[in-house]
């Protein structure tokens, strides 16, 4: 379980460290070790120095450096010094350290590594002038190029960023910020580790989840259970265009294997020659349909998700008014936990009640919107929603009582109060049915674990780490989700080793 702080926890966390009586200086000190012994050195090393602490700690490292007998020259972009950074270029001079400015020719010449310490995580907006020079130099420079903090230009509370540094290893201090896993941070960091210097926030932070959390989370099965100890489970989806997605959370590696004791596939009836053939551990049920859509029938609903602990809908279910009105019946009488995923995300974010509606909900709902369905149901852009994905995933989920899980390159899920955040996944995930997969997975594990933002948050990592597995085994061209759905088994089976 990794901390993470946002730009202002951290820097209040910081203040508040300071004011205890652990000067700055002290803290810089000690981020300068950490970065030093984070990496295998290869001189000469050109460190590029902004201002402010974060120059600071470049100044710092350069000592290290020095006194390691490692080559190594500083490069100023200007003339401004934090005042515990002047302190420490003071002694570089004192100590004979290479100093050059930006606009030498000779620069980065030469350099093996690279060390970019420009920005720092409260880095907002647009990189400009020499700045921004240097960011390319250093892009173009062929160094092994290491980031301090974060990577210079790249936003700490959002990872977006329309230039910035990218590094073969980035060393944040102190702690991870949002910046670090989200948007395009796995793009702009090949590698990337935290320094702690003995900073402790000021108030409770998010968390990355690592697989010892989600280990944590699948204890030994006692001998002494049954089907029903694991949870009846139930998925809703399918329709005459979209029978696929159904299929792939049917799937019992997405379903069965991710724990549930037993699942029941609803479908509109006129697709079971389609679907039932690849239903063995499965029991398939056969909704009421019309015109190549499910038809609303309360009745049906009732005996399809009687005694389920969690219930699945919207895998490929279309956005006819009588799924519409199939969603209203689930939200308004289902027992246990909702998903509602893809066609059913959309059904709900055409209603102007949908806030209310969720609110109050019988099930406790989980949503897993990606970027542009999130839009829908929150009423901002896609272009908000990532300059604030915390905040805005936060407050609507809290508003709305649910659990949503944020889908991207990394994953955010919130309650509206704890944050988690599962870094797991790959590029061949972007592919039709990935999402329905997670549903079958999510669906399995909210049927026996109690605790739906766990539960959320587990099934996010597992089929991400699937995903990874499957992407090592076919290529991020050629894999499908159908792929990621076969490799949950042994995802599972790693995490039941720890």
């Amino acid at each position: 379980m990794i901390e993470i702080l946002s730009v202002d926890q951290m820097r209040r966390s910081d203040a508040a460290t300071i004011a205890g009586g652990t000067p700055g200086r002290e803290l810089m000190l000690r981020a300068s070790r950490g970065i030093f012994e984070a990496v295998n050195w290869k001189g000469p090393v050109a460190i590029v120095c902004g201002s402010g602490n974060n120059a600071g700690d470049g100044y710092a490292l350069a000592l290290l450096l020095r006194e390691a007998g490692i080559s190594c020259r500083l490069v100023l972009l200007g003339d401004r010094f934090s005042p515990d950074g002047r302190t420490y270029y003071d002694q570089c001079l004192d100590q004979g350290v290479e100093v050059s400015r930006w606009g030498d020719p000779d620069a980065l010449r030469g350099a093996a590594t690279v060390v970019d310490c420009i920005f720092g995580t409260g880095f907002r907006g647009e990189v400009t002038g020499v700045a921004a020079e240097a960011i390319h130099a250093i892009n173009e420079s062929g160094a092994y190029v290491v980031s301090v903090d974060i990577n210079s230009g790249l936003n700490g509370d959002t990872g977006m960023a329309e230039l910035c540094v990218r590094s073969d290893m980035t060393v944040s201090v102190g702690s991870f910020q949002p910046g670090h896993i989200l948007n395009m941070a796995k793009d702009m960091m090949a590698n990337k580790v935290n320094c702690p210097i003995g900073i402790r926030p000021v108030e409770p932070p998010m968390v990355l989840l690592e697989a010892e959390d989600i280990a944590a989370l699948f204890p030994p099965r006692p001998n002494l259970s049954h089907k029903g100890s694991f949870g009846y489970i139930a998925l809703v989806g399918g329709s005459e265009r979209y029978n696929g997605a159904i299929r792939l959370a049917a799937m019992a590696s997405a379903g069965m294997r991710a724990g549930a004791g037993v699942i029941k596939v609803g479908f509109p009836r006129f697709l079971y020659d389609i679907i039932s053939p690849g239903l063995l551990e499965a029991t398939a049920f056969p909704l009421p349909d019309e015109d190549g859509h499910l038809a609303y029938d309360p009745g049906a609903l009732q005996e399809l998700t009687a005694g389920t602990k969690a219930v699945a809908f919207g895998m490929g279910i279309g956005q006819s008014r009588q799924a519409l009105s199939s969603l209203r019946w689930l939200l308004e009488n289902c027992d246990g936990r909702l998903v509602i995923d893809a066609d059913g995300l959309n059904l709900l974010s055409s209603l102007p009640e949908c806030a209310s509606l969720l609110k109050k909900a019988r099930p406790k709902v989980i949503l897993t919107p990606h970027l542009k369905e999130f839009s829908r149901l929150c009423g901002r852009s896609v272009t908000d929603i990532q300059q604030d994905p915390v905040g805005l995933a936060r407050r609507f989920a809290k508003e709305a009582g649910c659990v949503l899980l944020l889908k991207g390159p990394a994953t955010l899920i919130t309650d509206g109060n704890q944050v988690f955040f599962t870094d797991t996944g790959c590029p061949g995930m972007a592919t039709a049915g990935s999402g329905d997969v997670l549903s079958g997975i999510l669906a399995a594990v909210a049927g026996w674990l109690p605790d739906p933002l766990k539960a959320a948050a587990a099934a996010a990592w597992i089929n991400g780490k699937a995903g990874e597995l499957a992407q090592e085994k076919t290529n991020a061209y050629s894999m499908t989700a159908g792929d990621t759905a076969g490799c949950v088994p042994a995802v599972i089976s790693e995490l039941l080793k720890r």
